[in-house]
């Protein structure tokens, strides 16, 4: 039984409408008005001439080739079956990538871009591969005119890439956090270990003629503390191997889970215990607005004397004139360094030429393994990405691990189907405002992340009255940019936890339907389905229940509950060469009214229409694509 309050999920995310709330208007209207995607008909029997007012049918939402009832995957504005897309691939990538790159589409490599020479390109590809060289500014977006799909990273950090520019002009945004893992861990104990005995200094100094065994005395490793900042996949597995080394190792990240960490051997504390206790710091924190120059002069002062550093993660982490400083007055002794805030730092730079200072030209991710790992990671990502495949590696769409994504997948479907449903069940008016969206589910609050669901029922919303190209990246934003309230809650049912959702109901408040039979008493739109053996299925319009698989396109009928009116509109539909894939019929009260729910293949022509709607029987019916 479901318990008999809601629990809501979370806050909605909710922006005031814009102050001028025409733009909107303008936009939905003619969606409703002239370009409608539904026919509607309420008949009386006294003039059934009344069921040719509308005639006219929306041409398919969704193109063949993008459909996401036909492929279920995920629609990114996917590219066409007739041509193939066009990748540009900017920086230098494995060969293992390229050949998955070409395989897929028509593969440009031009390397060493100017940005004024990417943006003349770039309205010419539907997809980009960048390492950490190429900056992907928003004039990049706005110059590809809203042809540039996915901007792929080879590698981990995405902060060369204008992540809310890509996200407005609906361009995913994917990343390879994996391949490069080990190696940049390997490359971060390498310089650990260098630094710590000196080996570069002690290089060089041979190879100018000199033998300066006293100068080069190092300090050991074992018994010595070493501060992780940021416990990620790359900070985790430095953690191991210092461990190995012999290292008591503390970490601080404020998102790391602390099983994990304690899994390791691994203590979480704070930052600045972590900075003052600390006789090695090794960073691995993304460059963020709040990462940027986080290690400054106030930081290294609070700092154990004699410290040494280690950063193979993002240059602009530290402020390097304040490590120059700390490095002259002793506070860090030494310092190792594979990045910087300028790439390549200048030839004059102070902090390439301290005598305590060991630096790689970007080496974290330089084996020949990790290079080709990455090349093939990111490859796959962008074309999944241009297929419309769901991405576990997305940075700006709704983060979801694998193991979600495979068991939301038929409810994603069923999520961006409802949504557009419910939307073409909307009469005229000032515009949709507020859209609550409920989840029936056995599942504990904390193991049922319905981020996606959310994003695809808004997609499926808005993608009809938006003249932007709306997909799972910018349908939050363009909803609020709207002023589209849309709010989430879950009822709690007493049922297997097997699966993630039960039923999901989307309700529309304070708008007229063209199909009254979908408002509930309180005069909301409701419709709510289910996923059955893998399929999405109606199961519920208003306080009808029905249940039709979601596939093709849709007619929901309101009729006289009596004998022979699955026959006869069985018939009229194969007269005109039309598929029932699927047929139901709900009622409320035996012999009163009953809804009549049937999923056609093709779309019924205006004769057949007609016919339906001459039916005496039959009250109202409304033609949906889905």
């Amino acid at each position: 039984m479901a318990s008999t309050s809601a629990k809501p999920i979370f806050t909605p995310r909710v922006t005031s409408p814009p102050s001028s709330s025409s733009s909107f208007r303008s936009s939905f209207l003619p969606f409703l008005n002239t370009n409608t995607s539904s026919i509607s008909l309420k008949l009386s029997h006294n003039s059934p001439s009344q069921s040719q007012v509308i005639t006219n049918i929306l041409k398919t939402l969704e193109s063949p080739n993008t459909s996401i009832s036909k492929s279920r995957d995920l629609d990114l504005s996917a590219v066409s079956s007739t041509s193939k897309p066009t990748i540009l691939v900017s920086e230098k990538l494995g060969e293992g990538g390229l050949d998955v790159l070409r395989s897929f589409g028509n593969v440009d490599c031009s390397y060493n871009l100017s940005p004024e020479e990417l943006c003349s390109k770039i309205s010419l590809c539907d997809a980009l591969i960048v390492r950490s060289g190429t900056k992907v500014t928003r004039q990049v977006f706005e110059a590809s005119k809203g042809r540039l799909k996915v901007v792929g990273r080879a590698g981990v950090g995405i902060d060369n890439v204008d992540l809310q520019a890509a996200t407005e002009f609906g361009c995913l945004v994917v990343n390879a956090p994996t391949a490069n893992t080990i190696a940049a861990a390997e490359h971060a104990i390498a310089l650990l270990a260098a630094m710590a005995r000196n080996v570069a200094q002690a290089d060089a100094s041979m190879k100018d003629g000199k033998w300066q065994r006293n100068k080069y005395v190092g300090v050991s490793l074992v018994g010595k503390t070493l501060a992780v900042m940021g416990f990620g996949k790359v900070g985790s597995e430095v953690a191991r191997r210092a461990k190995g080394l012999g290292m008591h190792v503390v970490a601080h990240d404020p998102y790391a889970p602390a099983d994990r960490a304690r899994a390791i051997g691994v203590d979480l504390v704070s930052f600045d215990q972590a900075i003052s206790t600390a006789d090695f710091i090794s960073l691995h924190m993304p460059l963020t607005p709040a990462t940027d120059k986080m290690f400054n002069e106030e930081t290294f002062a609070k700092m154990k004397k004699g410290v040494r550093i280690i950063n193979v993660a993002r240059g602009g982490v530290i402020d390097e004139d304040a490590l120059v400083k700390a490095l002259d007055a002793g506070v860090v002794a030494q310092a190792a360094l594979d990045v910087f805030t300028e790439e390549p730092p200048p030839k004059d730079s102070r902090l390439v030429q301290h005598e305590n200072v060991t630096v790689t030209p970007h080496l974290g991710a330089s084996t020949k393994e990790a290079q080709e790992g990455v090349a093939i990671e990111i490859a796959e990502a962008v074309v999944g990405a241009l297929r419309g495949e769901l991405s576990a590696t997305a940075v700006n769409a709704p983060m979801v691990p694998p193991e979600v994504l495979s068991e939301l997948a038929p409810f994603v479907v069923l999520a961006e189907k409802l949504g557009r449903l419910a939307v073409q069940l909307v009469a005229g008016g000032s515009g949709i405002k507020s859209v609550k969206v409920v989840y029936r589910s056995a599942r504990d609050p904390d193991d049922l992340d319905t981020r996606l669901l959310r994003a695809m029922i808004t997609k499926g919303i808005i993608e009809p009255i938006s003249n932007s190209i709306i997909n799972l990246v910018n349908a939050d934003f363009t909803a609020k940019e709207k002023g589209l309230r849309i709010s989430e809650e879950r009822v709690v049912i007493d049922s297997s936890p097997e699966y993630p959702v039960d039923s999901i109901q989307v309700q529309i408040s304070n708008m007229e339907s063209k199909f009254e039979s979908a408002l509930l008493e309180t005069r909301e739109i409701s419709i709510e389905g289910k996923v059955k053996d893998g399929i999405p299925h109606l199961t519920c319009v208003g306080s009808f229940s029905v249940d039709v698989s979601l596939e093709g396109n849709l007619i929901l009928c309101r009729q006289v509950d009596q004998p022979g009116m699955i026959g006869r509109v069985g018939n009229i539909l194969g007269e005109h060469n039309v598929n029932v894939s699927f047929m139901s019929v709900g009622r409320t009260v035996r012999r009163t009214k009953a809804i009549m729910a049937i999923g056609v293949d093709e779309e019924p022509d205006k004769e057949s229409l007609n016919k339906i709607g001459e039916v005496p029987a039959i009250e109202e019916f409304v033609f949906l694509k889905l």
